[in-house]
């Protein structure tokens, strides 16, 4: 005959409170969360804490963008110039002005969407087109409504800034590396072919960030 098994006695109910086990599941789930959320930030933001372009400021156009950038009317194309792209700290003699590329400050200017009430230094400003902005610069004498017109294509808009140039051949000039387009009417369609087309496009640096950067007025 088998013997008997003892009854065992019920279990006690485990106190969340008091368990140790518990304690380090919260723990490991707190870290997993800690360490997701820092790969999120990693993917979107550079090294130096600014935003990947490729994240938040698509390219309007598509892979066609120098086709549709060339088809615009008055539009310059020096892509055959090949510009020099060297960081120096003095003063540079560009070819075109406003200029369109070339050596430049080891500093961009910022170029998230800044409106400069002044002029802003060639050297800087062309490091911000290497990084994939447009500048629109216009003359000093341009009305307050055409100024206007032009900054609201600009605030809010990354790699995008606007600036004073003086004796610039025109009313309003728009430049992205290598490109450059004249106009004298802050309603002239082309100025958003040129924005839609060209602004993150012309980059020389995909990637390259237009925040963290000078802003120094002259």
């Amino acid at each position: 005959m088998a013997t008997a098994r003892k009854p065992q006695p019920p279990r006690k109910p485990i106190k969340v409170g008091d368990d140790h086990t518990f304690r380090w599941v919260v723990i490991a789930l707190v870290a997993i969360l800690a360490i997701g959320t820092g790969i999120g930030v990693w993917a979107t933001t550079r090294g130096d804490g600014s935003t990947d372009p490729t994240v938040s400021a698509p390219p309007t156009a598509g892979a066609d963008w120098a086709a549709q950038a060339a088809a615009i009317p008055g539009i310059v194309d020096d892509r055959s110039k090949n510009f020099t792209a060297n960081h120096v700290t003095g003063p540079v003699a560009y070819a075109n002005t406003p200029p369109i590329g070339g050596d430049h400050n080891p500093v961009w200017q910022n170029c998230m969407g800044d409106v400069y009430d002044g002029r802003i230094a060639n050297e800087n400003a062309v490091h911000s087109l290497e990084h994939g902005a447009v500048w629109i610069t216009y003359e000093p004498g341009l009305a307050a409504d055409q100024r206007e017109v032009l900054a609201s294509k600009v605030r809010g808009v990354p790699y995008t800034m606007m600036s004073r140039y003086p004796d610039q051949g025109s009313k309003i000039s728009l430049q992205a590396w290598s490109w450059q387009l004249k106009v004298d009417d802050a309603d002239d369609p082309r100025i958003d072919g040129f924005i839609r087309t060209l602004r993150i496009n012309a980059s020389q640096e995909p990637g390259a960030a237009c925040s963290g950067g000078v802003t120094k007025v002259l």
